[in-house]
């Protein structure tokens, strides 16, 4: 007899197979017991009747608590009412483990008390097919940049310097050599990495010590961040268009069942595939300025004014050519105006928030010295970086794409804890 998972089953109809999971939900009508059994590939309901199963068997079936565990044989067998549905006529059930009484009932939680249980929650439906999306989306990234000249590109977790300021910065004893810091972003490594491989990526976890509370903040996140030699800024948007309608793509593909579960509108994710929308950021506040909002030429986005500028959008937004006082320091200045940088941050439809940052990269040696020292950065510990701008200087960009964000806009969960495992806040690093 072959042991199966359920994502197979039929594969196997009208023929004995052995399962192994654990129970999803179980209720008894006399003579019949139905349980909902699930395994990581998917659920399915089995059927125990007593006329064909002896007492001892039909006894074990009865005894199933909430999250118990076992193994069932039985034979697949088509739904009577429901097409592509099937079912599994139980002949035999050996228990593992009867399971406690299980915390996580039918009733409603509080989002405390379930991130509390956050290592029992993740075993509920909706929770399991987040993270089935969020294995599609990782690996479609990958996949698209490794289909497109990108090299995966390891860079350190622990490094002596910030890549975006440090007051945002983790700081971790280092032996003798003083400080160290968790990393914010690949990005400066990265940019070494196209001198020797052309265009590379990394991708892992970074760390933001901002004392955030929204729902788009977490401390430890997934970033990917990728460089690419001879690559400018337009052409960079292209290259993420391209990636992120990939990424759409596959999870309308291979993920339509969680979507589902998760009652995401699948019809606006089609939408979205399509050919993206571009701003700039003085376009943007005007948008803004002509709703009402009191905003400045210089001024950042917040949640607010992200959510009104992209709300009754079907696809992504562009929003280039920010000023250069609100952005990095490695940022190319646009040669049209020199108080723009050729940076751009593509913002997801309806009000979930900014997906990419990106930005074609200073290559000159001088300019960046410069912008270097009016922004009192420590020259010293920055030197490797600008040696890049010495030895074989090349127009390049990047950007980098948090794993989390873009799960949370294509699964439309509003709050990007939901998104990964174990989510690390400000307020919360249990369990």
């Amino acid at each position: 007899m072959e042991t199966v998972l359920i994502h197979n089953i039929s594969d196997y109809l009208d023929k004995e197979v052995k399962l192994r999971g654990w129970v999803r939900n179980v209720r008894s009508s006399g003579k019949l017991i139905f349980i909902i059994i699930r395994d990581g590939s998917g659920e399915l309901q089995a059927i125990a009747f007593k006329p064909d199963l002896n007492e001892e068997t039909f006894n074990k079936a009865k005894s199933l608590t909430l999250e118990s565990s076992l193994e069932i044989t039985g034979i697949p067998k088509k739904h009577p009412k429901k097409q592509d549905v099937f079912e599994l006529a139980v002949t035999d059930i050996k228990i593992i483990q009867i399971a406690a009484e299980y915390p996580i009932s039918k009733k409603e939680h509080g989002t405390d008390f379930l991130l509390t249980h956050r290592h029992l929650w993740l075993r509920s439906s909706k929770q399991w097919a987040l993270m089935r999306i969020r294995h599609t989306v990782y690996y479609a990234i990958c996949d698209f940049l490794n289909n497109n000249g990108f090299y995966r590109f390891d860079s350190p977790i622990l490094t002596p310097n910030a890549c975006e300021g440090t007051t945002t910065l983790f700081e971790v004893p280092y032996f003798d050599e003083g400080t160290a810091y968790l990393s914010q972003s690949g990005q400066l490594y990265l940019e070494n990495g196209i001198m020797s491989l052309g265009r590379v990526y990394d991708f892992g976890p970074v760390f933001r010590a901002e004392k955030s509370k929204s729902r788009k903040h977490l401390t430890e996140f997934w970033m990917m961040d990728a460089e690419a030699a001879f690559v400018e800024h337009n052409e960079s948007m292209q290259i993420q268009e391209e990636l992120i309608r990939f990424v759409l793509r596959k999870v309308i593909k291979d993920n339509l069942a969680d979507l589902n579960i998760l009652e995401r509108d699948v019809e606006l994710l089609r939408k979205a595939d399509a050919p993206f929308k571009v701003i700039t950021h003085k376009q943007a506040i005007d948008l803004l300025r002509d709703k009402g909002i009191n905003i400045g030429y210089e001024d950042d986005f917040g949640a607010e004014e992200e959510t009104m500028l992209t709300r009754d959008l079907d696809v992504p937004l562009f929003i280039e050519k920010w000023p250069k006082s609100i952005k990095a320091f490695y940022m190319k200045r646009d040669p049209k105006d020199r108080n723009l940088v050729l940076g751009s941050d593509l913002m997801a439809p309806r009000g979930f928030g900014e997906l990419i940052g990106g930005s074609q990269r200073e290559d000159d040696y001088h300019l960046l010295k410069q912008r270097m020292i009016d922004e009192k950065l420590p020259m010293a510990q920055y030197q490797w970086y600008l040696d890049l701008r010495l030895y074989g200087s090349v127009p390049h960009s990047g950007f980098g794409i948090g794993l989390e964000r873009l799960i949370g806009w294509l699964s439309g969960v509003k709050h990007i804890r939901e998104t990964i495992p174990f989510p690390r806040m400000i307020y919360r690093i249990y369990p």
